[in-house]
């Protein structure tokens, strides 16, 4: 039985495979870059061991929570869009004085060629946020050339995450990083277009700027959340903010109303930190967990559960 209980589980203890759906005439793809691990306690600080002891089906083998790392393909006709880069070709090792254990990226740009499009046919990197997970392709260089993948796009970063990081004095992300953004950055405002059937929408918790997209076509819509959710047992438990979260109560605040609108018809939620389960609805029915997850095909296709 496709996308049984069982193979739900399964799918939450693994990082998320390249996956696409349509939206009429527009395709959307997870672009699969690496994962990291999560102290489940430590990332979601007001849930408990005892939690997790009851429900290790989002756990895997060493007992962490697995969030993925990528981005989002949004295809148009000949025209393509990124919405964040992944965390680049790197790898940290588990640190017990942080939330994480261990992190890796390095599959983007060949999981973007299995998806049959190169870094020089997309036309624009839109940045939910300016996170290092997210920067990834976008500021490292690319294997064998010494050149960042995505130079030639524009960066759109929404005003007031611009705002935050561009500043000398900010140690939110690495100087190099911001310096390498920079000559590309196009900033961009709450509610504008930056691509068909696009639009940004600024929600402010996890950072001062964050940005979640809403991509319509076909007559459903998209709601592509970036960091509002870590994890898919938040529909569960919007209460639960990430450590992360730079203003924990006002994450909280959103991510309660992103769950309600979540619940809308034809309308899909996309993940890009959930487990193998990154597209979904919420259903919040009392038949199981309230994220449902699409079962989707490498055709393209998705089949609702």
């Amino acid at each position: 039985m496709p996308n049984s209980l069982a193979d739900q589980d399964e799918r939450l203890r693994r990082p998320a495979e390249l996956r696409s759906i349509w939206l009429g005439a527009t395709k959307v793809s997870f672009v699969p870059d690496g994962a990291v691990q999560g102290r489940p306690s430590a990332w979601l600080p007001d849930s408990t061991d005892d939690f997790w002891a009851a429900h290790p089906q989002y756990l895997d083998d060493t007992g962490h929570l697995v969030a993925s790392l990528g981005g989002l393909l949004v295809e148009h006709g000949d025209r393509a869009l990124l919405i964040d880069t992944g965390f680049g070709p790197q790898a940290l090792s588990a640190d017990p004085g942080t939330p994480n254990g261990s992190i890796y990226g390095g599959g983007f740009l060949n999981s973007l060629a299995e998806l049959g499009r190169s870094p020089e046919q997309i036309e624009a990197v839109a940045f939910s946020h300016l996170h290092p997970d997210h920067l990834g392709w976008a500021v490292h260089p690319a294997p064998g050339t010494g050149a960042r993948a995505f130079a030639h796009a524009d960066y759109l970063v929404t005003e007031p995450e611009w705002a935050q990081h561009a500043q000398p004095e900010t140690d939110h992300t690495a100087d190099e990083a911001i310096a390498a953004l920079a000559p590309h950055v196009r900033t961009v405002t709450d509610g504008q277009h930056i691509f068909p059937g696009v639009q940004v929408r600024i929600t402010a918790g996890h950072t001062e700027g964050h940005a979640e997209f809403v991509i319509t076509g076909g007559g459903r819509r998209l709601i592509a959340f970036g960091d509002s959710m870590h994890s898919p047992i938040q529909a569960d438990h919007p209460e639960w903010s990430c450590v992360y979260d730079h203003d924990p109560a006002r994450s909280a605040g959103h991510r309660h109303r992103l769950i309600a609108e979540l619940e809308e018809p034809d309308t899909i939620g996309f993940g890009i930190h959930f487990a193998d389960v990154v597209f979904g609805h919420v259903r919040r029915d009392g038949q199981g967990p309230a994220w449902r997850p699409l079962d989707t095909t490498d055709a393209g296709h998705d089949q609702p559960q």
